[in-house]
C-alpha cells in the first residue's frame, strides 16, 4: 500500500480485538515504536492488556492515548464483507475499527514516524497510552495506567486521543472537554396494599410522580461557555408485583445527570434531596459518579489543533463538550491540556463502519503538524502552514 497510515489501519483491523481482547494489536503497534526508541511497559491488569511507552525524559511530554478494543461485530450476515476482513470499496476503508479508533492509532504511529524522521533530536518527550478496555467496564484499563503514573508524580504537559469527533468531515469538530456523569437509584417506599382499598396503603408511583416533574423541569445551571446546561433524565422505572390488583409497596426509579464545570457532584445531590424532601417521599438513593467534567480551554495544543486542523483540511474547527464520556475523563487527572481529535463519527459502533480513505493520511498529517507546534519551541503557527512529510 502506498500510504503508510492506511496499511497499519489495515492490519490493525484485521486483528478481532473485541474488548477487552487486544487481539495482537498492541504488538503490531510496539514494533513500530521500539524501532523509534520508545523504552515500553506494560501496565496490564486483569487480563486487560495496558502500554506505557515513552521516548525521552525531559518536558514538555506529549501523550497519544487509545484503545485497541472494539465493539462486538453484530450479525455477521448484515455486514457486506467480514468485519475483520478490510476492504476498500468506492473510496472507503469498511471493517470494525475503522472509525473508532484504529484508524487513529494508525495515524499517531505514523505521525511520531514522520515527526522524528525529520526531528531526531527534539527537546522534550513523546509517549503513547494505549489500552483494550475502553469499550466494555473501562476499570483495567487506562484508569490503571493513570493510577501507576499518578503515583510515581507523573503528569502530561499535553494529549491527544484518537476517539471519532468529526460530524461531516474530517476536523469540522473537536473535543476539548466532556460532561460529568452522575447516576443514581431512587427507591420510594410506600404501602403495598389490595388495589381495591388504596386507603390502606401509600402508592409510591403515585407519590413520586409531583417530584419526577418537578426535577425534568428543573433548571440545574445554565452550562458554560463550552458546556450546554446540566441535564436530569430517567432512565427506568420499575415498581409492583406484576398483579394488576396490588399496590406496589415501592417504586425503583434510575436517573442520570450529564453535568458541566458549572455544578458539582454534591451540589447536584443536595439539590435534588431537598426535591424529595418538599414532596415528603420516604426514599433512599445509591448514587454513582461516573465521571467528573473535564476542560481544555484555549491554549497551546488548542491553538495548535486549530492551526493543524485548518492547513490540512482547510476548515475551522468546532471546539466542543458534547457527546458521552471516554478515557479523557481518567487521563484529565493528570494532564494539563487534553484534546480529542479523529474521524468522522457517523458509523461508529454500526453496521459497515468505514472511514473515507483519503481521511487516513490527513489525519496523520494534522497530528504531525500538532507534534510540530507543542514540541519544538522555536514553532510558530506560520510552520504549520507549510508541507509536512506525512500530508499527501
Amino acid at each position: 500500500m502506498a500510504d503508510p497510515t492506511l496499511e497499519l489501519a489495515w492490519q490493525l483491523m484485521s486483528c478481532p480485538s473485541v474488548t477487552p481482547d487486544d487481539a495482537g494489536c498492541t504488538d503490531l503497534i510496539v514494533g513500530r515504536l521500539q524501532a523509534l526508541g520508545f523504552a515500553i511497559e506494560f501496565i496490564s491488569r486483569n487480563g486487560v492488556t495496558n502500554l506505557w511507552a515513552r521516548r525521552g525524559d525531559a518536558a514538555p511530554l506529549f501523550v497519544f492515548a487509545g484503545h485497541t478494543d472494539v465493539v462486538p461485530s453484530g450479525p455477521l450476515d448484515k455486514w457486506s464483507s467480514p468485519p475483520f476482513a478490510p476492504e476498500i470499496r468506492d473510496g472507503m476503508l469498511y471493517g470494525r475499527g475503522a472509525v473508532d479508533m484504529k484508524s487513529s492509532l494508525a495515524a499517531a504511529v505514523t505521525a511520531v514516524e514522520a515527526f522524528l524522521a525529520a526531528h531526531p533530536e527534539h527537546p522534550g518527550s513523546l509517549a503513547f497510552l494505549l489500552t483494550s478496555d475502553e469499550e466494555g467496564d473501562a476499570t483495567d484499563g487506562t484508569v490503571a495506567v493513570v493510577e501507576a503514573l499518578k503515583a510515581r508524580g507523573q503528569r502530561f504537559d499535553y494529549c491527544v486521543i484518537g476517539e471519532p469527533t468529526s460530524v461531516d468531515r474530517l476536523g469540522d469538530m473537536i473535543k476539548n472537554g466532556r460532561r460529568g456523569s452522575l447516576s443514581g437509584v431512587l427507591t420510594v417506599n410506600g404501602i403495598q396494599c389490595h388495589i381495591a382499598y388504596p386507603e390502606k396503603g401509600r402508592n409510591p408511583i403515585h407519590l413520586a410522580a409531583p417530584a419526577i416533574a418537578e426535577l425534568a423541569t428543573t433548571e440545574w445551571d445554565r452550562g458554560s461557555e463550552y458546556f450546554p446546561p446540566t441535564t436530569w433524565q430517567v432512565s427506568n422505572i420499575h415498581g409492583g408485583t406484576g398483579a394488576t390488583n396490588v399496590v406496589p409497596g415501592h417504586v425503583e426509579i434510575k436517573f442520570n445527570f450529564r453535568f458541566s464545570t458549572a455544578s458539582t457532584p454534591e451540589s447536584l445531590q443536595q439539590r435534588l434531596c431537598a426535591i424529595l424532601d418538599q414532596h415528603g417521599l420516604e426514599y433512599g438513593i445509591q448514587w454513582t459518579l461516573g465521571a467528573r467534567p473535564f476542560l481544555t480551554g484555549r491554549g497551546p495544543l488548542a491553538d495548535a489543533a486549530t492551526a493543524a486542523i485548518k492547513a490540512v483540511c482547510g476548515i475551522d474547527t468546532e471546539l466542543s463538550t458534547t457527546g458521552g464520556t471516554s478515557d479523557g475523563r481518567f487521563i484529565a487527572d493528570i494532564c494539563d491540556q487534553l484534546l480529542e481529535i479523529g474521524p468522522v463519527n457517523a458509523t461508529s459502533h454500526k453496521i459497515d463502519e468505514c472511514i473515507a480513505v483519503d481521511a487516513l493520511p490527513k489525519l496523520s498529517a494534522v497530528y504531525q503538524r500538532i507534534l510540530v507546534f507543542c514540541c519544538l519551541p522555536a514553532a510558530s503557527p506560520d510552520i504549520l502552514t507549510h508541507r509536512t512529510q506525512s500530508q499527501p
